[in-house]
């Protein structure tokens, strides 16, 4: 016995020192509650709420000769088949032992609260029905990451997993500061879990995620989802893009791409992986006409833009280029000025523009100080950049940049990016969803500050650019976009109409992008907005198909932000409030000869 005792207590100490060092030693932990996200005004996006996960216990069940009751009232009530719930009740180990907790996944995991108490009463309903107090049925309390805004700035906010991990958009780009860190306490306890009197305690507190406040406006956001659903329905595109944001700062108000998902059940579309792609930072593009911004902003720039000198319309031969340059009508429209040319939305004003008068340098100088060769920088996750690489002195390459087709393929963030640059007097800025981040764990709140990336353009050039933007719209009979106006706001904006390529060097005229990217008020920029819509039905153009989803969007929005509408009568313009606005529109006063 001495030597047993010997050979345990001094050689073979060190094993069973660890050993029973590891039976005494517990930890407890303590979860984080991972951050809060909300919209600009306060509205909760996403949050963490209570839920529940169904178990059964078979051992319990079978001794009550309830399975067949069990296995019927779940199917009801979660619709998990009854086959699979038959396999949990009757669960057995290796040994022929029933088991006594098994978890119903999925239907029966991290359950909201209504479906909990329907689970409840089927447990009294039971426990009544067999006079007993244990069915075999139980409710484990949890936490889940819940979306109250259901589909609404999904491809923004993303989702997590039935784990609480990250998947997708702003919860995975910001993981890390939303997840927080769990807290530990480790310590010794006897046989029985009751803690010894001299416990080694270590203690590491929770460290609870940070609360977002984004730069979104829910209503907005609404305003942009419910006007793409509408033409959802009526064009039945591959998808819609529509990004909204405050020019002046570059804080994005509002996003979505249509087919959309809702972040609550994103088990549900698994068939369908593409509703989750975020095309307004992911997909790239030839873009068409909205793309001439760059080169009417270039030429006003270098003072080469003569808004009353005229050109051939229909078609162009370039030098070194056998075949010509069209319009998109062949036949032209004569001989016209170049402001007609901006409003007709001609190629051949812009190839006189863009490659004539700028030259191909100057003109890929201008495109890379808009950022089309460089990501924004947006806070959201998978942004790629546009490509803008002509080749050199390849007259068509360089030439077809110019209109927006060829070697150019830009995303819509970036030509959202671009516009707000001519918007906010040249300033090119970093877009972000970002406005401020609170640590609830120090009380300490930190603002995202607007950050400008260059100056593109002069102010003088950004807002005479803007003038012949604005008469894109505001011209009823020539502009192309004038499906865009809205009557007692002043809007500049730009249509686009990409042909696709077919994939054999070629392009189908029956298939294009419809584009409008715009803002308004025009002379004092609170909204801009671009719209994408990807093969509409007919290859509806840009000016049809996407200006009046950029209308709809636009009027509601501004009378939203309490944007006075601007009405014009014989004693000039007056502005009034939008809820007050006259019914029909007064005669505008006769200013000519006047300055």
């Amino acid at each position: 016995m001495l030597g047993r005792v010997f050979w345990i207590q001094v050689l073979d100490r060190d094993f069973w020192q660890a050993k029973a060092a590891k039976q005494w030693a517990h930890t407890s932990v303590f979860k984080a509650v991972r951050g809060t996200i909300e919209d600009r005004n306060g509205r909760v996006l996403a949050s963490d709420v209570p839920a529940y996960t169904v178990v059964v216990n078979p051992e319990a069940i079978t001794a009550l000769s309830i399975g067949e009751e069990v296995i019927t009232g779940l199917h009801e009530l979660l619709g998990k088949p009854e086959a699979e719930l038959k396999a949990l009740v009757e669960a057995k180990d290796k040994n022929g032992k029933y088991l006594k907790n098994q978890e119903i996944r999925n239907e029966g995991w991290k359950i909201d609260q209504e479906l909990r108490n329907k689970v409840t009463e089927f447990i009294e309903k039971l426990k009544d029905e067999h006079d007993t107090l244990e069915t075999g049925i139980g409710l484990i309390r949890e936490q889940k990451r819940y979306y109250p805004q259901q589909t609404r700035a999904a491809h923004i906010l993303g989702y997590t997993d039935r784990d609480g991990n990250a998947v997708m958009g702003f919860e995975k780009y910001f993981d890390k500061q939303l997840k927080g860190t769990d807290g530990k306490l480790f310590y010794q306890s006897d046989a029985k879990g009751i803690k010894l009197p001299y416990s080694e305690d270590t203690y590491k507190p929770v460290v609870n995620g940070s609360n977002f406040k984004l730069t979104i406006d829910s209503t907005i956001q609404y305003y942009i989802e419910q006007a793409m659903q509408r033409a959802y329905e009526e064009y039945k595109p591959k998808s819609i893009t529509v990004i909204a944001a405050d020019p002046s700062t570059m804080e994005i108000l509002g996003l979505a791409n249509m087919p959309t998902f809702n972040p609550n059940e994103f088990w549900n579309y698994a068939s369908d992986p593409g509703v989750f792609f975020n095309h307004a930072i992911k997909t790239r593009f030839e873009p068409g006409s909205t793309f001439k911004i760059v080169p009417l902003a270039g030429a006003v720039e270098e003072n080469l833009f003569d808004s009353d000198a005229t050109f051939i319309s229909g078609s162009i031969r370039i030098k070194g280029y056998g075949k010509p340059l069209y319009d998109q009508k062949r036949s032209g429209y004569g001989e016209i000025s170049f402001l007609e040319g901006v409003k007709r939305s001609s190629n051949v004003a812009f190839v006189k523009l863009g490659y004539e008068m700028l030259g191909p340098e100057r003109l890929l100088q201008y495109v890379d100080d808009f950022g089309f060769n460089d990501l924004t920088g947006i806070d959201l996750p998978g942004e790629i950049s546009g490509i803008v690489n002509p080749t050199p002195n390849n007259a068509s390459e360089n030439a077809t940049i110019a209109f927006g087709h060829g070697k150019v393929l830009v995303t819509p963030i970036q030509q959202l990016t671009a516009i707000s640059a001519i918007a906010n007097g040249g300033k090119l800025m970093v877009p972000h969803v970002v406005k401020a981040t609170t640590d609830p764990n120090t009380g300490k709140t930190t603002v995202t500050q607007p950050q400008v990336v260059r100056q593109v353009i002069s102010e003088e050039s950004a807002r005479e650019t803007s003038s012949y933007l604005e008469q894109v719209v505001a011209d009823l009979v020539h502009g192309t976009g004038r499906r865009a106006y809205i009557e007692g706001y002043r809007v500049a904006g730009k249509t686009g109409t990409a042909i696709k390529p077919d994939g054999k060097g070629g392009y189908d005229r029956d298939k294009v992008h419809s584009s409008f990217l715009g803002y308004a008020p025009a002379n004092n920029p609170k909204i801009v907005v671009y719209v994408g819509i990807d093969e509409p039905a007919n290859a509806a153009g840009g000016g049809a198909a996407a200006g009046p989803v950029f209308k709809e969007i636009v009027s509601e929005a501004l009378s939203y932000m309490g944007v006075p509408k601007v009405i014009s009568g014989d004693g000039g313009s007056v502005s009034i409030s939008v809820k007050n606005a006259p019914s029909t529109q007064r005669s505008a006063p006769d200013l000519t000869e006047k300055k």
